[in-house]
């Protein structure tokens, strides 16, 4: 249905300056994964002869992606990967949903103090070293629980989930209080099934930092390169301008190795961006659901 409201001659222009923009950014942001896919599809020579510019793949040449394949550490770190975002995400989103559930009560004794207490970690942390030797004295280091553990409940997402909850009509509560319902009832009956959106979008957040995360194992599996993520695999691999992170050692040319990052990239990047087609109707209302009551 057309709008009966005619657009003057500022209003074209904006709209054309905006898209404009928008059409720039679109660009700006697509175009290098593009490049990266592009680059791990071609002939090495080619891209090294490209300087930066490639529209598509030219003399398509599979030999990168061979070799990434046949590195034992590749298909390692990324079962190991898919092991920290499979049980990580299950826990983050279990306890910041309890978390939330409970400090949302109204009747909570100390909710404001140990909401603030909270909220206060989300701005100041103990750091690095600080961290570091708690991991240590309680013998997590070397372990998968070092990469799981820390920062299992992310504030920002509570503080999405909490306002949620709080918007969830109280006579539901009342209603099930009345047929003698428990508050774990309550919570996995009433609470879960309404706040779906809310949760896909938590576990999109939570997926998507277990995934590309890698800082935690650098730090906690010094001697256990077994229990690499992908991620850091991928970062070892981009790093090495000779590939010293392949395991097969072999001698490679630059543009060879150039291609095996581009490889590796697309590899460990793959799998996450095939997630969000399916997460993408929740992404916004979920955030909007949980950060506006009412």
């Amino acid at each position: 249905m057309k709008s009966g409201i005619k657009k003057t001659r500022e209003d074209l222009i904006f709209d054309i300056i905006s898209y404009a923009v928008i059409s720039l950014l679109i660009v700006a942001c697509f175009y290098p994964m593009w490049y990266v896919l592009c680059a791990s599809l071609s002939d090495p020579e080619i891209v090294a002869k490209s300087r930066g510019v490639l529209f598509w793949p030219q003399n398509i040449n599979l030999d990168a992606y061979k070799r990434v394949f046949a590195d034992a550490e590749i298909w390692t770190g990324l079962k190991n990967t898919v092991l920290y975002t499979v049980v990580g995400t299950a826990l983050n989103v279990s306890l910041t949903a309890m978390l939330a559930y409970a400090l949302s009560r109204k009747n909570l004794m100390l909710k404001k103090p140990l909401t603030m207490l909270i909220s206060f970690t989300m701005f100041f942390n103990g750091g690095m070293i600080p961290t570091y030797l708690v991991m240590r004295d309680l013998h997590l280091l070397d372990h998968r629980f070092a990469v799981i553990l820390p920062g299992l409940v992310s504030v920002f997402n509570f503080v999405i989930m909490r306002t949620n909850f709080e918007s969830v009509p109280y006579a539901l509560e009342e209603s099930a209080k009345l047929d003698g319902a428990n508050h774990w009832t309550i919570f996995t009956r009433i609470f879960l099934p309404v706040s779906a959106t809310t949760l896909a979008v938590m576990t999109l957040f939570y997926g998507v930092s277990h995934w590309n995360g890698w800082m935690n194992a650098l730090l906690y599996l010094p001697n256990r390169r077994d229990l690499l993520p992908l991620a850091l695999i991928t970062r070892e691999i981009v790093l090495s301008s000779a590939s010293a992170a392949m395991s097969e050692g072999a001698a490679l040319t630059q543009e060879m190795a150039d291609a095996i990052k581009y490889a590796t990239i697309v590899v460990s990047t793959l799998p996450i961006l095939c997630l969000y087609p399916f997460l993408q109707r929740y992404f916004t209302k979920g955030v909007m659901v949980g950060s506006v009551k009412g």
